[in-house]
């Protein structure tokens, strides 16, 4: 157990750290809101109000979630391999192969699904 505790102190500190810096600005930090503060900002675009139980989002949000799912696993799994790609030999390339082809299949089935597509 003894090993853990400097760990859990960094993790303490850390925690501690970020606490106080988000009480601190907002304690300390300046309240000057105006009109241009408040407005929209993302995309310029003012927001349609929605209905009091949320509204639906179209199936376009979700199949780009998937695709950045999809390459986020990817890149995951791709660098250690990359890392021991010499040490793993002909197997390490065969699995890393099917890996990718299953990937393949996610994206063109995002793809054929239209997640691609900015309408």
């Amino acid at each position: 157990m003894n090993a853990y505790v400097p760990i859990l102190v960094l993790g303490a500190l850390a925690a501690g750290f970020a606490v106080f810096s988000v009480v601190a600005a907002a304690l300390i930090g300046p309240r000057r809101y105006n009109r241009a503060k408040l407005a929209a900002y993302e995309c310029g675009i003012e927001p349609t109000p929605q209905p009091a139980g949320g509204g639906r989002f179209p199936v376009k949000y979700y199949l780009t979630a998937m695709l950045f799912i999809i390459f986020d696993i990817e890149i995951v799994f791709l660098y250690p391999w990359a890392v021991h790609f010499d040490a793993l030999g002909m197997f390490g390339l065969v699995q890393m192969l099917v890996f990718v082809g299953l990937i393949g299949v996610a994206y063109a089935y995002d793809w054929r699904r239209g997640g691609l597509e900015w309408d």
